[in-house]
């Protein structure tokens, strides 16, 4: 399945989780906390400003990023899980 996100939206590949503390620990599955970190797979094509001009994206396609806590739609796309969400939910790009 081919996913084309729409405006201002990104298709995230969210990193996966510790399964380690700094400490050493094997971290149970209900002891884990969702990463806030990411990869962007697609970008859709800006949203439009007040005049309907296309606003053109930051973000772009092989950037890492953190994101807000709460932001985004979790999909499944081939067994694969993502995240939908709107370039306003980016808290910043992560330098390489």
């Amino acid at each position: 399945m081919n996913v084309k996100p729409l405006n201002d939206r990104l298709l995230v590949k969210r990193e996966e989780a510790e399964e380690k503390s700094k400490g050493g620990i094997i971290l149970p599955d209900t002891a884990k906390e969702k990463p806030r970190q990411g990869s962007v797979v697609a970008v859709g094509e800006g949203k439009l400003d007040d005049s309907g001009k296309r606003v053109p994206m930051t973000v772009k396609v092989g950037d890492k990023i953190l994101f807000t806590a709460y932001g985004g739609t979790e999909i499944k796309v081939d067994g694969e899980d993502y995240l939908i969400m709107r370039e306003d939910d980016v808290l910043a790009i992560v330098s390489k």
